[in-house]
């Protein structure tokens, strides 16, 4: 892919990756004056860790979910981060497949991950490995399902 085709030409977080990662970008993309970069699952930590201590994207925004179902892969990750120094904000996307989705904790990198990580496990089933505390933070305990999958029930478990 050159330069023209991923129109994000210039920015330098996004260059420093490709650079550092080229097997791990996928493709990227302005949207609404923000990069967005696809980068693969298993190479998301070590990614977050270079933004944060050689880039300076000090700040997790957010992080989400979204379910494309039926589309496969199912669920995308999606990783708001804000260089703070640079007033710069960069996200991150990860595909995951609707079979038992799994992705590495960034909690390691931000300590605030942990509360936004609870939330998507408890809303969208998704797996969090080396998560500190993982448990529902929404719904009871003993809920069944996850209510922000596509596929589920819009009169909830119970009827």
């Amino acid at each position: 892919m050159n330069a023209d085709e991923r129109g994000w030409r210039g920015d330098a977080a996004a260059e420093a990756l490709e650079t550092r990662f080229p097997d791990a970008i996928r493709d990227g993309r302005l949207d609404c004056d923000q990069i967005a970069l696809r980068v693969e699952p298993d190479r998301l930590v070590e990614i977050c860790h270079f933004l944060k201590h050689e880039r300076s994207y000090v700040r997790l925004s957010f992080l989400t979910a979204v379910d494309w179902f039926p589309v496969e892969p199912r669920f995308e990750m999606v990783y708001s981060l804000h260089s703070l120094e640079r007033n710069h904000w960069l996200r991150l996307k990860c595909r995951l497949g609707g079979e038992n989705p799994e992705i590495d904790s960034v909690s390691g990198v931000w300590r605030s991950a942990v509360w936004y990580e609870r939330e998507v496990f408890d809303l969208f089933g998704i797996r969090f490995r080396r998560h500190p505390d993982l448990r529902r933070i929404l719904m009871p305990e003993g809920w069944e399902g996850h209510p922000l999958r596509k596929d589920y029930p819009l009169s909830g478990p119970r009827g």
